[in-house]
């Protein structure tokens, strides 16, 4: 029996019993279906948060009191022991600082904004030096940025996000308008280009102010972020680091021997951290499918004993004919395998489409890879010849005689 012929005999049993089918494949198309989504998923926030992280300058690091990812809570109480990081330790760096081609500074809180009778009470608030705004890429699309003259002088003036503009201001033109933030008055000389969502989360919804401006509203008790920018080469990225560490040891009076009171973090920092958390999201996501899957090919497994139990006449008849084992081996593990391949393919679909519907109600990215989609109907059609074997082969061994003899 050639491979068409098995094919076409598969497909025409799998359509002779349709409810029976679905029915069976479901555990397969479950387990592919949560596998290719959440890939999908991580795919997709992978190369985002990859994205920003590099547009936000992989060439820059960032100086603070504690990391800003902490599992451990113990952790977290021991980096809040650790002393604020003041302007005054970013002058020194700023002063002593060789390899640093840019250096800035920031502090943020959460405030409300009001313009006219509109206002929003859950927006960034960020306190910058001048240069931050090129540190982190920050392009302003209308308007100007900071100049040291601002920042120096704690002028009242202030750049804002899309959705500020959008949300608040309600599209006006937003340069030279007046809003308060958290009651202080600012004048609007920047708008910052529309960035969309990281995981779902607004990028947009943010107010800059110059850091002396913010300090005087927010006072300066907590503790200051800053930011330096490596110069061109290789190893400048590095180098910076080992000089910036030894600049803030001595602003902080660390002992030799003692560790750092403080963390030095680059964009490699942060995607490693990234992709540890997605990875331990796709781990639970190959865990539930290798569930399913193996409750699928049981199911199908336990279909298939079916109906060679049914079709034993049938068997009977083609082995009369001139059917040789084989070609009844290679009849049942064609209709096992091409069942699991239906489910797979659905299976795909339903997954691409599950992480698409997340996207466009959540925002969260998606990014649909091709090899997970062929993994997945692959390990799929595997599973059907697996569990497909034991009832080919009992079909396979049938007796002709006592196969006709069946009623």
């Amino acid at each position: 029996m050639g491979w068409n012929e098995g094919l076409k005999l598969a497909m025409q049993s799998l359509l002779a019993n349709k409810l029976r089918t679905v029915l069976t494949l479901l555990g397969v198309v479950i387990g592919v279906a949560a596998v290719i989504a959440v890939v999908t998923l991580v795919n997709g926030a992978n190369a985002y948060v990859a994205t920003k992280v590099n547009n936000y300058g992989a060439d820059v690091m960032t100086v603070s009191k504690r990391p800003q990812f902490i599992a451990d809570y113990n952790e977290y109480l021991r980096y809040q022991k650790r002393k604020n990081i003041d302007l005054d330790q970013y002058r020194y760096l700023q002063d002593n600082c060789h390899k640093c081609s840019g250096i800035g500074a920031q502090q943020a809180t959460t405030g409300k904004i009001v313009f006219g009778k509109q206002s929003s009470t859950d927006t960034n608030i960020r306190g910058n030096t001048w240069q931050m705004p090129q540190l982190q890429n920050q392009t302003i699309v209308e308007g100007r940025s900071f100049t040291p003259a601002d920042d120096d002088h704690a002028s009242h003036v202030a750049i804002i996000g899309a959705d500020v503009q959008e949300n608040v201001l309600n599209g006006e033109d937003p340069i030279g308008k007046e809003i308060r933030v958290d009651g202080v008055p600012y004048t609007v000389i920047g708008l910052g280009e529309k960035q969309g969502k990281t995981l779902g989360q607004s990028q947009d919804n943010f107010v800059i102010l110059p850091l002396n401006a913010y300090q005087k509203t927010y006072g300066t008790a907590k503790t200051v972020t800053i930011y330096a920018k490596a110069g061109p080469g290789a190893t400048a990225l590095e180098d910076l680091q080992d000089e910036i560490r030894v600049l803030m040891r001595a602003a902080r009076h660390d002992r030799p021997g003692e560790e750092d009171t403080f963390t030095i973090e680059t964009s490699d920092t942060f995607i490693g951290i990234w992709k540890s958390i997605s990875g331990g999201f796709e781990a639970v996501a190959v865990a539930i499918a290798a569930i399913s899957l193996v409750v699928g090919g049981i199911v199908i497994m336990n279909i298939m004993l079916v109906s060679v139990t049914e079709r034993t006449r049938e068997i009977g008849v083609r082995k009369a004919l001139g059917a040789r084992r084989r070609d009844i081996l290679l009849q049942f593990l064609m209709e096992s395998a091409a069942m699991a391949l239906v489910g797979g393919l659905i299976g795909v679909a339903m997954g691409v489409l599950l992480a698409q519907i997340v996207t466009i109600f959540l925002g969260f990215p998606s990014s649909v890879a091709l090899w997970s989609a062929l993994a997945g109907m692959l390990v799929a059609t595997s599973v059907g010849i697996f569990f497909g074997v034991y009832p080919a082969r009992k079909a396979a061994m049938l007796d002709p005689i006592e196969a006709l003899r069946a009623d």
